[in-house]
């Protein structure tokens, strides 16, 4: 769960600060973000049988 709390605090952080529509560091704190939901999603459902009330959202491109 704390890696998935540091991935959304770094997220916010990066995208608060962005250098640019391109910004590198963004995209890649959105991977790391999409990593940790993943990871904290099936830690759930794996303990718990739990699923969180929302999904990832799906690339439009």
């Amino acid at each position: 769960m704390q890696q998935f709390i540091a991935a959304l605090e770094r997220h916010h952080e990066v995208v608060a600060s962005r250098r640019g529509e391109d910004d590198p560091a963004v995209e890649n704190a959105y991977e790391l973000l999409k990593n940790a939901f993943l990871d904290y999603e099936e830690s759930l459902e794996s303990a718990y049988g739990e699923w969180l009330p929302f999904e990832e959202a799906e690339d439009s491109e």
